[in-house]
């Protein structure tokens, strides 16, 4: 029952929250075509601190009923006390000594760990069992997913970080850079809520992995890409939305596909590890790709006299290579990303969760523990012997 109020609390949340980000959509995109008044400005303003406020509101609707009722006296039998006190008196064990002894064959236990450490770093386990940090990281799985990472989030965020100079190329106004750049938040934030729940129903009603849903991602954000490279009017604006989209939903299909391919003992390093691919994919294609280019069409433009100011360039064309070659490493990001979905076809057709379930009935059956051992024979409401027995 607690679990299910924590759910519909969640859910409760989550709901104000796309509220929210629905409403400032559509005030970004209304407000430079709209005269507001001083009013409207205070309406909506109030609108958006209540909508901040509401989940404050949810969650003191759940816990106050909490703190209100009042707690159930524990009772502890006598035997257990007996029993706590003469744990309590038996001495200390010895403590063990500083050195372990040595091996039979004269080496350390330590560089024996260190060497059967490396004999299993490419002895890998089945997939969904926890991995060491090595065996991930020499996996063929990560490193096809790292690729692909590195394809997928180098070029959104390329896209991203460049999305006002773009803009300005374009020759677009400042006040329409600005929708740009709160389009591709907002949609950001979506993309980070709707990955997680489209690929969880997905996969539990019709087996569909999660690699695919990455590669469908992917595959997307080609889409948006070419809408920049060629310039079509107007297309900016969906530019920001599918890459926007696009960038937040990889994130939390990244890390869902690592914690349930390599398990969760060691999932905050290979986290973080798969974070590193978006400052080397941003490296790859922003740095050495699309600013390289933007800088070459910018002295074009210049006839190639050298500038001691900020190098600019105006047309079309100044993005234009950039996002075509964007656009292609994004489809190899695509491409490998099916290889890890053929990889991985058999682990998500069968039940992934499988070993958490049975885990949490263990758990489950270990707490329970009979009526006549938690009571010792006593009426455990009033404290008082069982007067039924005997």
């Amino acid at each position: 029952e607690q679990n299910k109020q924590e759910l519909k609390a969640f859910y409760s949340i989550l709901y104000v929250t796309i509220a929210l980000a629905g409403y400032l959509m559509v005030v970004i995109i209304v407000q430079p075509r709209v005269h507001f008044t001083a009013a409207g400005y205070k309406t909506s303003a109030a609108v958006v601190v209540t909508l901040l406020l509401l989940p404050l509101v949810i969650i003191f609707r759940q816990e106050i009923p909490k703190l209100k009722k009042s707690p159930i006296p524990s009772y502890i039998p006598s035997e257990a006390k007996e029993a706590e006190k003469q744990q309590e008196a038996l001495p200390a064990p010895p403590a063990s000594p500083l050195s372990p002894p040595p091996a039979a064959n004269g080496s350390t236990p330590a560089s024996t760990g260190a060497v059967s450490c490396l004999k299993k770093m490419f002895k890998s386990p089945d997939r969904g069992e926890d991995y060491t940090i090595l065996q991930a990281l020499v996996s063929i799985d990560m490193m096809v997913l790292f690729v692909a990472t590195i394809c997928g989030i180098g070029g959104t965020l390329t896209a991203i970080d460049n999305l006002g100079q773009i803009g300005q190329s374009l020759g677009y106004q400042k006040q329409s850079i600005g929708t740009f750049v709160s389009l591709i938040s907002i949609w950001n934030f979506a993309g980070r809520v709707l990955a997680g729940f489209v690929s969880e129903i997905f996969l539990a009603k019709y087996k569909f992995p999660r690699p695919l849903m990455l590669s469908c991602v992917l595959l997307l954000s080609c889409a948006g890409h070419l809408l920049i490279a060629f310039a079509i009017p107007g297309s900016l604006y969906f530019a920001s939305i599918i890459l926007g989209l696009c960038f937040g939903a990889q994130w939390p299909l990244l890390f869902a596909i690592i914690s349930e391919l390599f398990g969760l003992k060691y999932y905050s390093t290979l986290f973080n590890f798969a974070a590193v691919a978006s400052p080397i994919g941003s490296y790859i294609l922003n740095v050495r790709v699309a600013g390289y280019l933007y800088d070459q069409e910018g002295l074009k433009q210049r006839g190639g006299l050298p500038t001691h100011g900020e190098l600019t360039c105006l047309g079309s064309h100044c993005y234009r290579l950039s996002f075509i070659i964007i656009a292609g490493a994004t489809f190899l990001g695509f491409l490998v990303s099916l290889i890890l979905v053929m990889r991985t076809r058999k682990f998500y057709k069968g039940d992934i969760y499988a070993k958490f379930r049975q885990a949490n009935n263990m758990e489950m059956a270990a707490q329970e523990v009979p009526a006549s051992e938690v009571t010792g024979g006593h009426d455990a409401r009033n404290g008082l012997p069982d007067s039924r027995k005997g």
